[in-house]
């Protein structure tokens, strides 16, 4: 396999990331560069350099991505209003892209012929990592330690990297989580251990961001958010950047209980799995998002953007971010957002969002003199009425006619 001379390593420092470094040398006999993303996962990220440093590694990258990774994917995202089989918010599949496209950046700088992820042959993460290289970089080579090696088990894995003198940290028997977890600035992810069987109720103690809807405050919070073309741009009058505006509204959302799910998805490579995902900043956003589209967005506009979402929802959740349909829907609905500006108010309370009022001083398409009960001084005739109801039940009548010969 000499092939390959340097390869760009998704590296966590984790167990599983610092056996395939080793395994890399092993098998390939190849310089690793190690890439760490910040992505908001609230991890101390200078222990994996450490780690990578005592392996010898000569190029180790360590990223700040928040502010693109909210900014330049989630914000985008969430400007569909999307939602994976109606419930997912796509906090794991949405920042793979930005992964994807940092280590091909890092390839073409270090000039190595090879990207290496550390995803399963079971899951979606394998498919979302090698869709976006190849959409970015057609010829690198690719590769995938989990579908090639034989360290099929944990106790394999421990085997090999005590064989090896690879040190792994907080990895005592019965210590450390139960769960497979992801995490980012959008969401948490919970897989694995009791949630294998999906109907064993998850654990109080498994959640990290959240409390529960019941030991939530016994007093609502109220906050305001302000849009501009979409996208959030301030809470309660204060401006932030992306990732301090979603940072703060996990925290104000996670305070109140709010962004716990817990699912069975359908996976693209073909089998069921069962997830708890929280996402309390995500949950508040996508609610304060479709009111303020409810006063700026024209009815038929707004049909179209939710008959497209379910196929958008599809197209991230199964990898094809950077493919030319995605962005073509993309720009479709960018162009919807220009005139989405103005202000929500929010109820948060015992896991519940609630919308208490919207406002747009320069877009609301929401008249109340046309809208009122009272009185309109004419600003609709109600008689008009009677002939729009008669044109469209002509096929309705058309068709009873039929019926009745």
């Amino acid at each position: 396999m000499g092939d390959v001379k340097k390869v760009v390593l998704a590296y966590s420092g984790g167990l599983d990331t610092s056996v395939i470094l080793q395994w890399l040398r092993d098998t390939y006999g190849c310089e690793v560069v190690t890439f760490t993303a910040d992505l908001g996962q609230g991890e101390e990220l200078e222990p994996a350099r450490k780690k990578a440093q005592d392996f010898g590694v000569k190029e180790i990258y360590i990223d700040d991505l928040r502010e693109e990774f909210v900014r330049d994917f989630v914000f985008p995202m969430f400007r569909a209003n999307t939602l994976y089989e109606g419930e997912y918010l796509l906090g794991t599949s949405i920042a793979r892209p930005l992964i994807a496209k940092r280590q091909i950046e890092i390839a073409r700088e270090t000039g190595a012929d090879a990207v290496c992820h550390g995803a399963t042959g079971k899951g979606n993460d394998q498919v979302r990592f090698e869709l976006g290289y190849y959409g970015l970089e057609p010829n690198i080579k690719v590769i995938a330690p989990w579908r090639e090696w034989d360290l099929m088990s944990r106790e394999k894995l421990l085997a090999y990297a005590a064989r090896h003198g690879i040190p792994i940290e907080g990895r005592k028997e019965g210590g450390g989580s139960p769960y497979s977890m992801d995490a980012n600035l959008l969401h948490i992810s919970y897989e694995g251990g009791v949630l294998e069987d999906p109907w064993t109720p998850n654990e109080e103690s498994m959640w990290r961001w959240s409390v529960s809807p019941e030991q939530a405050p016994d007093q609502p919070t109220l906050i305001d958010i302000d849009f501009e073309r979409g996208d959030p741009v301030a809470i309660d009058g204060e401006r932030l950047s992306a990732a301090e505006l979603l940072s703060r509204l996990n925290r104000l959302g996670g305070d109140n209980g709010i962004g716990r799910i817990d699912i069975v998805e359908n996976r693209y490579v073909g089998m069921k799995s069962r997830g708890c995902y929280e996402t309390p900043g995500g949950t508040i956003l996508l609610r304060a998002h479709r009111a303020i589209e409810s006063i700026t967005l024209d009815r038929e506009t707004a049909h179209l953007k939710d008959s497209v979402m379910p196929r958008y929802a599809e197209m991230i959740y199964n990898g094809y971010w950077w493919s030319p349909e995605r962005q073509a829907m993309q720009a479709l609905i960018d162009e919807t957002q220009a005139t989405v500006n103005g202000t929500v108010r929010l109820k948060l309370y015992k896991g519940n969002v609630e919308v208490v009022g919207r406002r747009s001083e320069t877009d609301s398409l929401f008249d109340p003199a046309i809208a009122t009960f009272e009185d309109d001084a004419g600003a609709y005739d109600q008689k008009d009425a009677a002939g729009f109801i008669r044109l469209n039940a002509l096929r309705l009548r058309l068709a009873a006619k039929r019926r009745g010969r």
